[in-house]
């Protein structure tokens, strides 16, 4: 196996500095298309729940039917969906694994305060009991069918990124974007996305890093290289999949389509870290709906080596955890990428100290309009790399109307709360 490729593809990687970066607050102001005025398009927030439990569904898909406008609900189960008015005849779409698909006429939307249930949508005992398939062969499969289920040529995504960093319980820097990719086909495996950052903004906490300054780096770059179709990595490439242990998990029911599970850890004898979790396969079509992993617990003391880019001396960093979470839509008989997710977190100890940090890192990114014409593949000079660190990239939150006509995952209250925080500290600072 080559060690040294390990973790390239999934991970973001972090720097720890023991000092504050002249350059922290210095951000470059991208080039702004002229929004449409605010007349031109509506906006309906609303919350995701379970019609048995209450409970909120996290990371359901927002959409609008017919087309590639969309979003998801964030961990507290809100969302909030930007529709152009000459389309309010349409219908609002919201589907979640394991749960009966919704839709709603834009007409009987309100602007705020709307209340969606989802009813869950079981699979009958019998089907699931009957499974007469060999997981590792059915991966093979959905490997051969990429042609078939996923766009042969390149499309244009427009997609909303955010990033968090959490101190202990505290929220210290929020960071996000609208971002505009050239997403290469599925069967040019010599084409390669390219991103660009359209417009961004941030708000950091520099007081409560003074000690340690915690920066991601590669973030815009890694969300598309964690299309695991496209990028097959540490899962499906020939000489990685024999370290794994693959295994069927059932059938559940995934935007009114069957799916089969397939669950998959890193071998025991192994000593790198490798990924434990599960893929869901189209049950009709052998296409990979979307997967939720995790690097395996077993080696998880390995796994800083791969993820720390640069620390002090005399620091210690250790991972507590590394998820990660992608899914796919199916829009008019083709899968495309719809939503990524990552969520790390670090203890960090500085040796004959008694200090002790833990950090949270969180990267989401959702596809919100994909776009089949006009395509430009933009100068590489004019993306983002694995070596950006974004939050560097972009200017600090100022305007409150920001996104405009834009779709963005709504943001949890606990953010919401920390950019407004933040936000009174810097008008403070700078007077």
């Amino acid at each position: 196996m080559k060690s040294s490729h390990i973790h390239l593809c999934f991970c973001l990687l972090f720097l720890f500095t023991g000092f504050i970066s002249p350059d922290l607050y210095a951000g470059s102001c991208y080039s702004i298309q002229a929004y449409q005025d605010s007349t031109e398009y509506q906006s309906f927030q609303g919350k995701v729940v379970d019609i048995q439990t209450g409970n909120p569904i996290i990371f359901a898909s927002i959409f609008l039917s017919g087309t590639n406008i969309g979003t998801v609900s964030n961990s507290e189960g809100e969302f909030l969906i930007k529709i152009p008015m000459f389309l309010e005849n349409k219908v609002i779409g919201i589907s979640s694994i394991g749960y009966k698909n919704v839709e709603i006429p834009i007409g009987q939307l309100n602007p705020e305060g709307n209340l969606v249930e989802l009813e869950p949508n079981p699979i009958p005992i019998e089907e699931v009991t009957i499974i007469n398939q060999d997981a590792r062969d059915l991966l093979e499969m959905a490997l051969q069918s990429i042609p078939d289920n996923y766009s042969n040529d390149p499309v244009m995504m427009t997609s909303f990124y955010r990033e968090t960093i959490k101190q202990n319980r505290n929220y210290v820097s929020v960071s996000e974007a609208v971002l505009d990719g050239y997403k290469a086909s599925y069967t040019d495996l010599g084409d390669l996305d390219r991103v660009k950052i359209f417009k961004g903004r941030k708000s950091q906490d520099v007081k409560k890093m003074d000690t340690i300054l915690f920066k991601l780096q590669g973030g815009p770059q890694t969300m598309f290289m964690l299309d695991i179709v496209k990028n097959p990595g540490e899962l499906f490439e020939d000489d990685i999949m024999g370290y794994y242990i693959y295994q069927m998990g059932g059938i559940i029911n995934i935007d009114d389509r069957q799916a089969f599970v397939v669950t998959f850890e890193q071998m025991e004898h192994l000593d790198i870290p490798l990924y434990a979790g599960k893929i869901y396969i189209g049950v009709n079509d052998y296409a990979f709906v979307g997967a939720e992993f995790k690097i395996h617990e077993k080696n998880l003391e390995n796994a800083s080596q791969y993820l720390i880019r640069k620390k002090p001396v005399g620091m210690r960093v250790e991972v507590d955890n590394a998820n990660y979470l992608v899914n796919y839509r199916l829009i008019d008989g083709t899968w495309h990428l719809n939503y990524v997710r990552t969520e790390l977190m670090f203890t960090v100890r500085w040796k004959k100290k008694l200090f002790r940090s833990r950090y949270t890192t969180m990267t989401e990114m959702a596809v919100t309009d994909i776009e089949a014409r006009n395509i430009t593949k933009y100068k590489f000079r004019e993306t983002t790399k694995r070596s950006d660190i974004f939050a560097d990239q972009v200017s600090n939150f100022e305007d409150p109307d920001f996104w405009g006509e834009y779709n963005i995952i709504q943001p949890e209250e606990s953010i919401q709360s920390a950019i407004e925080r933040i936000g009174r500290k810097l008008q403070r600072m700078t007077r």
